[in-house]
């Protein structure tokens, strides 16, 4: 009903996406749907607060560090916020949720214990605001980012549920749940974009219910890098390439191997099932696998990566699109 709502006043107030040189769509659509998600899910948030359920200080950081993003979003939907604003809103986004839930735990690397303070830190704002950025830049065809979101959700609770770590199970689902009333109206073809609002809240919300799994168990963070995956390797993929010509990262482009994948079968719909059976089918199964401890975390990792590099090189992330 909200995203229903919203795509009314996005018509009314005419804040629609125009297609452009660097669109994946040829229709002009209402944007800033995503807004839904984030009521949604904060609301569900303050109904668990209410009941008792999680710990406060979780509830405070996720449900800040979302809202903070999502406003920025929104004002960036309804008009313009120079990159390096953005940029600084999303690196106070990650210390408010870092300090509130006690910063990030110790990591193995390889049987390496990693338990510096300062580098954990660094690494896991750095690691919050790469994902937050890139499921902006992942947000361009219809119900990609929603699918993305759902199956990563819905196969940690999964995850939480086989390891017994029951009471985390509430906030994915909470979020699944938010982001398929949203994907009723984006599936494809979608009849309100997510915008800046809703993916950037996905983005540092996932973020932030990673390190929250990470303090439960430091396997628990691995799992969510590896259902994350898709969006991980296509977008640093790309970034690295964009990065080696020497082009400016934070310009519009549509050079995603899932882009190029889009404009080669002439429609949206078999990318977004491509990523959901390839979540479904092949990261699933390897989470769960480090999750039970049949695998390592960061040789799970580099399992579930390779192929989805290789894909995203057949794909040409990152390639000059007139190549």
């Amino acid at each position: 009903m909200l995203t229903g709502l919203l795509r009314r006043y996005a018509l009314v107030r005419s804040i629609i996406d125009i297609p452009n040189a660097r669109s994946s769509h040829s229709v002009p659509t209402p944007r800033g749907g995503g807004v839904a998600i984030v009521i949604a899910f904060i609301m569900g948030l303050l109904a668990c607060m209410v009941m008792g359920i999680g710990q406060w200080q979780a509830l405070v950081g996720v449900a800040g560090a979302g809202l903070l993003i999502a406003v920025i979003g929104f004002m960036d939907d309804h008009g313009h916020i120079a990159a390096r604003w953005r940029l600084l809103g999303h690196f106070i986004a990650a210390f408010w949720l870092l300090y509130w839930i006690g910063g990030f735990p110790p990591l193995d690397v390889f049987g390496f214990g990693i338990d510096s303070v300062y580098l954990l830190v660094t690494f896991a704002t750095l690691y919050m605001v790469w994902l937050l950025n890139l499921y902006n830049f992942m947000d361009g065809i219809d119900g990609l980012a929603s699918i993305e979101a759902i199956t990563t959700t819905v196969g940690i609770a999964i995850i939480y549920w086989l390891s017994g770590f029951n009471s985390l199970i509430i906030f994915p689902l909470l979020l699944a749940f938010a982001v398929v009333g949203f994907l009723y109206w984006n599936f494809p073809p979608a009849k309100i974009f997510m915008g800046d609002a809703g993916s950037g809240f996905l983005g540092i919300t996932l973020g932030a219910l990673s390190v929250q799994g990470a303090w439960a168990s430091p396997k628990i963070f691995w799992c969510w890098v590896i259902l994350l995956g898709v969006f991980i390797v296509d977008a640093t993929v790309t970034l690295v390439r964009r990065l080696a010509r020497g082009e400016r990262v934070y310009e519009a482009h549509r050079s995603h191997a899932y882009q190029f994948a889009a404009r080669l079968f002439k429609r949206h719909l078999p990318v977004t099932l491509g990523v959901l059976f390839i979540n479904v089918l092949w990261l699933l199964p390897i989470a769960v696998g480090v999750a039970l401890e049949w695998l390592p975390g960061l040789s799970g990792v580099l399992i579930a990566y390779a192929p989805l590099v290789v894909l995203a090189v057949k794909y040409r992330a990152g390639q000059v699109e007139a190549d």
